[in-house]
């Protein structure tokens, strides 16, 4: 079997490329990525592949069995033409299965819902081709909130439009262990499983990274207005607008759901507890 790991250079995908490696060796497993050379260390065969170029995956996917598509990371209007590009290659070349990591939230109603709708839709696009097929809808990774914690400090708060919603993360290791198992053991195949750890508050958060940083964070509630104004005064209107759009999901309880994590992993997601007293 020769499985290809799409965004092999970004950090869910290396995370894949690690954990499947594991499982099969590295000879069975092929990186594939927009810059090669940032996926060198990883110890596998990397190989070219920009989402906007159908013909570089044509090259990309010979030879290939099984293909774990990483969601992409343009706008939405772009993508689902993006995501094509891979799947109509996996196809020309023989290739029997598509993994494909989409992700959680609702479908209307938020600034954040246009990016599910698409990737709805590439979910669509992988069942009609009548490969063999595995879907994850990943929870929200917990490591930005993790590396922003030097700025949760200078503010001595966590603030955000999620209320007392609760929010199914993960981490990008627990995803890679997961994904690696249903790329290889075919009991998952026509599968869609809800991927993320216990779901927790935005106080649970705070209470978490005071006991494994020696804080004294208070979680404050913002309206969701106020919270995309300052998001997009950080990080510019695109990503800002989408970062309220998700924490309005949150106070909406729509990361709020049952996870198929050990079903799919075979093991439960590893908890809160654990991954912050490895923290400290």
């Amino acid at each position: 079997m020769t499985i290809a790991v799409t965004a092999a250079s970004g950090h869910l995908g290396a995370e894949i490329v690690k954990a499947t490696s594991a499982l099969v060796g590295q000879d069975g497993v092929v990186g594939i990525a927009r810059s090669p050379e940032k996926a060198a260390g990883l110890g596998v065969e990397i190989r070219a592949g920009d989402y906007r170029d159908k013909a570089q995956f044509e090259k990309a996917l010979q030879g290939v069995e099984s293909v774990l598509l990483v969601s992409g990371m343009d706008a939405p209007e772009k993508r689902i033409s993006q995501h094509r590009n891979v799947i109509e290659a996996a196809v020309s070349n023989g290739v029997r299965k598509i993994v494909y990591t989409s992700v959680q939230g609702p479908d209307s109603g938020t600034a954040f819902s246009p990016i599910v709708d698409s990737n709805r839709q590439t979910e669509q696009d992988i069942r009609d081709t009548g490969l063999e097929w595995v879907i994850g809808r990943n929870g929200i990774y917990i490591e930005p909130d993790v590396e922003y914690i030097e700025t949760y400090k200078s503010k001595g708060e966590i603030a955000n439009c999620a209320g007392d919603g609760k929010c199914g993360y993960t981490t990008r290791s627990e995803l890679a262990y997961a994904y690696a198992r249903v790329l290889t053991e075919p009991k998952h195949n026509s599968s869609t499983y809800i991927l993320n750890g216990e779901p927790i508050t935005q106080q649970q958060l705070a209470e978490y990274f005071n006991s494994a940083f020696g804080t004294k964070l208070v979680y404050r509630p913002m309206s969701v207005e106020d919270y995309r104004k300052e998001r997009v005064a950080e990080l510019g209107e695109f990503i800002g607008t989408v970062i309220a759009g998700i924490y309005e999901g949150i106070q909406r309880g729509h990361y709020d759901s049952p996870s198929d994590f050990e079903a799919a992993a075979g093991r439960p997601h590893q908890s809160w507890d654990d991954y912050f007293d490895a923290l400290v």
